[in-house]
Order: C-alpha cells, then sequence, then structure tokens
C-alpha cells in the first residue's frame, strides 16, 4: 500500500497538465468501476451493498468524490512532495477522531510518540518549504487529510460487514456517476497527451481499483487509525522516484527521514499490549 499509494501524486501532477481535477475524478473513477463492478456483481457482492446505500453515498463522497478532486486541484499550485508531507498528517486526525468519537481504538504513548516520530521524518525527507505557497491549496490539502481520515472510520464503522469489493465497486462507480455533470464543463479541449492518459489509467488500475482491495484488507487487518500510517512512507516514494526518475539529489536528510518514518510506523502500528488480568481474577 505505500508503494501503490506513493506514486499517484507524481501521477495526478502529470495527469492535471491537460486534464482538469473534475476531468480526472471521473476518469480515474470510471475505468476502476468498469474494471470491479463485473467482477463484484458476478460474486453477488453488489445487491448485499446496496440496501446501505446511504452509508455507501457517505463513504463515497468522503473518501473519494471530495478528496480526489480537492487534491487534483491543489497539485495545480503545489509540488507533490509538499503534498505529501501534509497528507501525512492523516493518522494524526485519525487519531484525534478515534478519540473524540467514542469508538474504540485507542493510541497508547508508544503508538502516539510513533505518529510523531514519523511525521517527523517525512518533514526531513521532504524539507518544509511553504513559502509563496497558496493558501487555498494548503486549505484543499488539510481538507483531503481530514477526509482521508474519515474515509476508513465510516467503513469500519457502517460497511465493515459488508462484502468490500461490492462497496468499493459501487462507491467508484457513484462517483464517477457525480461527476459526469460536473466535468461536463471542464473537458478539455484536445486529446489529452500519452504521458496523461497513462497516468490516468495507472492510477484507475493500480491506484484505484487494486489499492482499494488491498486497503480494505489492511484497515480489516490493523484497524482504519494505524491503516492511515502508510501515509508516512508514500512521501519517502515519491523522494525515490524522483531520484531514478527525475534525476533529483539524495540527500542526507532523506536517508534520516526515511529511517525515522519507518521506525514511527513500525511503533504506530504495534498492537497495545494487553492489559494485566487482576490477582484475584485468577483466585
Amino acid at each position: 500500500m505505500c508503494v501503490i499509494w506513493g506514486i499517484p501524486y507524481l501521477l495526478i501532477r502529470v495527469a492535471v497538465r491537460d486534464l482538469s481535477p473534475s476531468a480526472l475524478v471521473l476518469a480515474r473513477t470510471t475505468l476502476a468501476a468498469v474494471l470491479l463492478l463485473p467482477l463484484a456483481a458476478r460474486r453477488g457482492e453488489l445487491r448485499p451493498v446496496l440496501r446501505h446505500w446511504p452509508a455507501l453515498l457517505a463513504f463515497a463522497g468522503i473518501e473519494i468524490a471530495l478528496p480526489w478532486v480537492l487534491l487534483g486541484a491543489a497539485e495545480q499550485r503545489v509540488s507533490s512532495s509538499l503534498t505529501g508531507l501534509l497528507i501525512a498528517a492523516v493518522p494524526l486526525v485519525g487519531a484525534v477522531i478515534a478519540r473524540t468519537t467514542g469508538t474504540r481504538e485507542r493510541l497508547g504513548a508508544t503508538s502516539g510518540a510513533g505518529l510523531l516520530l514519523g511525521l517527523v521524518g517525512v518533514a526531513a525527507i521532504v524539507g518544509l518549504d511553504v513559502h509563496g505557497v497558496s493558501a487555498l491549496a494548503l486549505v484543499e490539502i488539510g481538507a483531503v487529510a481530514v477526509c482521508y481520515a474519515l474515509g476508513p472510520a465510516i467503513l469500519q464503522r457502517w460497511l465493515a460487514h459488508l462484502p468490500a469489493l461490492g462497496v468499493i465497486a459501487l462507491a467508484l462507480a457513484a462517483t464517477a456517476v457525480a461527476y459526469v455533470p460536473v466535468a461536463a464543463f471542464d473537458a478539455p479541449t484536445h486529446w489529452p497527451r500519452a504521458s496523461v492518459v497513462l497516468s490516468v489509467v495507472t492510477l484507475a488500475v493500480v491506484c484505484t481499483a487494486v489499492a482499494f482491495v488491498c486497503f480494505f484488507a489492511l484497515i480489516a487487518e490493523i484497524g482504519p487509525v494505524r491503516a492511515t500510517v502508510i501515509t508516512y512512507v508514500n512521501p519517502a516514494v515519491a523522494a525515490v522516484l524522483g531520484v531514478a526518475i527525475l534525476g533529483e539529489h539524495f540527500t542526507v536528510g532523506m536517508g534520516i527521514g526515511f529511517a525515522l518514518v519507518l521506525a514511527g510506523s513500525m511503533l504506530a502500528t504495534r498492537p497495545p499490549r494487553p492489559a494485566p488480568v487482576p490477582a484475584e481474577a485468577l483466585s
């Protein structure tokens, strides 16, 4: 998941050169839905999900429709590295949500320290230079971080008992339908470049269809708060891609930051120790 969702920042930045944010969301969700809907229908996983359509629409709006268009809009004005740094706040937002919404998942001192350590590592990898950055773009990315923290919580609370493939296939389809009239006003005036087309296809197939199936399995395994810790490694993946593809220099700060990210992720995802059994309970 860290690799699969570490490359979209680069792909989105390439795609919005020729496509509007809404057109990109429409193309990405449509292609992914076309891949997943037949498979979910063949497995009989659509009908059970349709009975819970209010929660499904809430998940689609919070996890896909709103954050993806905001992310595309923000990356028209800010770098993918800075975007990755700000999105790394997702686990912290998720921890706050878990503590304020009455959910059972709680983070101990070790997990909290891991989250902070990971955030320091991300800052070391990509640096923090917000000089001249649009305030609107920062607000958009902040809203994306909140959405990405709320999405898994909605999934676990209202949709966790439903077939994962059916949930994501219908959520993508609902988003695609919703964006048809929106994207119609921002349709490209010419056929996108090959690099843009390739970016959209990769986003749809790898970073959406395959990614969500894997992410649902991850949430079921370790919970929504710890699952969002993958956002700490995303900037590290972006840095490696920058070195390998764009010829960027690998700095000492990147190496130290990557080590801190990995250490923080390990601490943050460590299961809490079981409470000791009182002696009287053993008698």
